[in-house]
């Protein structure tokens, strides 16, 4: 029995071609990105725009300059959408074919494909917003595959997602795949999904959130809603802290919210004060009564 062909390599010329025009439009991205740039330091809004505008009409292969245009469009609209897709088609103009085969597993490590990046996570973002969900976590499941050391962070967004949607099995090889990674949102989505595998409370469930209440205290008050979150989000973040909290809440509460009896667990759980042992009846020999 004979084994089926492989693929056919592509021709030499082929791929001379692709190389040659991938140095030119690369040439022509890295251009638009330098634009790019300056027009983010104009000191107006309307400047900034107008430096955009006139940036894309020379040259559009900017995915970040049309990510910028984006977000200025009203979230959860068509044209959102819309430029959010053109952000990726002019990453991926700029990246070529090659490219994306030559530095797939690490892709952040290429200062060109960046604005891809961007521009991709901003798409899953939209699509989530306009209730696409199976499509936005395609993207963050095809963006870890490209760059799997998540520069971007984008796991903490994915399990979230996973989570509230009731994805478990999802969340919990997510999980595995970044195993001891200290970030609040992670600590209290194990302790989430440990919540959810033993069916309410458990010894698993309570030695996850300690963990997690001892990695970030301030968390848990938030998702329970005894702390307020406050309207603006930090700019940055320390581990550890009310920040880090904060950034991590917007990612967690929709699935602890999501998951029946789990808020009422967490609160219960701090004010025995961290998720002590549970209590379990001891077992009595026949005649002991």
């Amino acid at each position: 029995m004979t084994k089926p062909a492989g693929p056919r390599k592509p021709p030499q010329a082929l791929l001379t071609a692709l190389r040659r025009i991938a140095d030119e439009v690369g040439h022509a991205a890295n251009g638009a990105q330098i634009r790019f740039f300056d027009a983010m330091d104009a000191e107006t809004a309307a400047a900034r725009m107008a430096a955009i505008t006139a940036l894309l009409r020379d040259n559009p292969l900017s995915g970040d300059a049309w990510g910028e245009l984006a977000m200025a469009a009203p979230e959860g609209s068509p044209l959102a959408l819309a430029l959010w897709r053109q952000a990726v088609a002019a990453g991926t103009l700029a990246i070529g074919p090659l490219g994306f085969l030559d530095m797939e597993g690490e892709f952040w490590g290429y200062l060109e494909t960046r604005p891809y990046m961007r521009a991709r996570a901003g798409l899953a973002q939209e699509l989530w917003r306009q209730g696409r969900h199976d499509a936005a976590i395609g993207e963050l499941q095809d963006l870890l595959l490209l760059n799997p050391g998540d520069n971007q962070g984008l796991r903490y967004l994915l399990l979230g997602w996973l989570l509230e949607l009731g994805r478990d099995a999802e969340a919990t090889a997510l999980h595995a795949r970044y195993d001891g990674d200290s970030y609040a949102g992670w600590r209290y989505g194990a302790a989430l999904l440990a919540f959810r595998r033993d069916g309410g409370d458990s010894a698993a469930a309570r030695k996850a959130l300690r963990d997690a209440l001892a990695g970030n205290p301030h968390l848990g008050p938030l998702l329970t809603g005894a702390v307020p979150m406050p309207k603006r989000l930090p700019d940055a973040y320390s581990p550890g802290e009310a920040s880090e909290a904060q950034v991590a809440y917007r990612e967690m509460h929709p699935a602890w919210d999501a998951t029946p009896g789990a808020l009422a667990w967490l609160a219960a759980q701090m004010a025995e004060g961290g998720a002590a042992a549970p209590v379990r009846k001891r077992r009595t020999r026949a005649g002991d009564d």
